[in-house]
């Protein structure tokens, strides 16, 4: 919360003493890499308003969980990289439709040493990451002692598509708008790259500007996946989600952005309190224009230590029509 504080203190200090721009372009680029969560049409913050635009957002995440209950044995040690492709199409200003198609691979990483030596010199907990050798690959998730999920490392594969419709509802400041979401299952659930069923959800999206250089965006839904079809079938809670983000636009061509998200677990209770607590992610980034294409970068940590990465690097290029 500190660290919050400072940056938001940052943030503000050097937006009164910048020239105010209309740079405003949305919530960072960031959703959820648990691998668990990641299939189950994992969302987006984003803006109310309606975008003709396409986005290409490379992510990069570690991750480690290596747990057991009575029922769950839960083994994910492992780094993913995930290219994204979203395009949204504007009609007439009165609907958004959007598609999204994923490509992603899991990978035993590079990052374990630089993770070690960070926790031990700023004395954070690593979960456990020590007892494990450096950027060995695991992903095996079993019920009963039966396989659910078998991960294959350095696999190149598609996710599960997205497909997505947003309505205006008020326009103007605040503008707030409702989304749709339909997910396929294009995805192999069996090794982890998809869920195996058709997932839907709806959101509730709100825009509001304080003052020429700061802009709010609020966000919240539901989900309502269908199966997980590993190897075995499991069947998967609604969830709700939310969050917050703040842009400030600081000069023509530069903003800062500081973001919240949280989540709740769509996994029955498994016993393994990094699964069924609360998930939060907490995301800072910048953004830098250049005519109608923008380059984002962020970072992305879980405060919570639940149902997240340790870590998430994004970068996106977007290009607006």
């Amino acid at each position: 919360m500190k660290k919050t504080a400072s940056l938001f203190s940052l943030l503000l200090i050097v937006s009164v003493f910048s020239d105010s721009s209309d740079a405003f372009d949305g919530p960072l680029q960031v959703r959820n890499q648990f691998p668990l969560f990641l299939n189950v049409n994992a969302p987006y913050l984003e803006s109310a308003s309606l975008q003709d635009s396409f986005a290409a957002s490379l992510l990069h995440s570690s991750i480690y969980l290596v747990d057991n209950s009575s029922e769950w044995d839960i083994g994910l040690d492992m780094e993913i990289t995930e290219l994204n492709f979203r395009f949204s199409k504007s009609i007439n200003n009165f609907i958004e439709l959007g598609v999204e198609v994923p490509i992603r691979s899991f990978n035993s990483g590079f990052v374990d040493g630089f993770l070690d030596s960070y926790h031990d010199t700023f004395g954070f907990p690593d979960y456990g990451r020590s007892e494990r050798p450096n950027n060995d690959f695991l992903y095996k998730v079993k019920r009963n002692g039966t396989a659910v999920v078998s991960g294959e490392s350095g696999r190149i594969a598609f996710g599960d598509i997205k497909l997505a419709i947003k309505k205006s509802l008020l326009t103007g400041d605040p503008s707030i708008s409702i989304k749709g979401e339909i997910e396929f299952p294009s995805g192999d659930s069996k090794t982890g790259c998809g869920n195996g069923s058709i997932d839907t959800g709806v959101g509730l999206l709100m825009d509001k500007k304080i003052g020429e250089a700061w802009k709010t965006y609020l966000n919240l839904g539901v989900v309502f996946p269908g199966d997980l079809k590993g190897h075995e079938r499991v069947h998967l809670r609604d969830y709700l989600y939310g969050g917050a983000a703040i842009e400030a636009a600081l000069w023509k061509t530069v903003s800062l952005l500081g973001q919240i998200f949280i989540q709740g677990s769509p996994f029955p209770e498994t016993d393994i309190d990094a699964v069924d607590r609360t998930a939060v992610l907490l995301s800072f980034g910048g953004r830098y224009h250049i005519g109608n294409s923008s380059f984002e970068l962020s970072l992305t940590e879980d405060p919570n230590t639940s149902g997240s990465p340790d870590v998430t690097l994004n970068v996106t290029f977007k290009q607006s029509f």
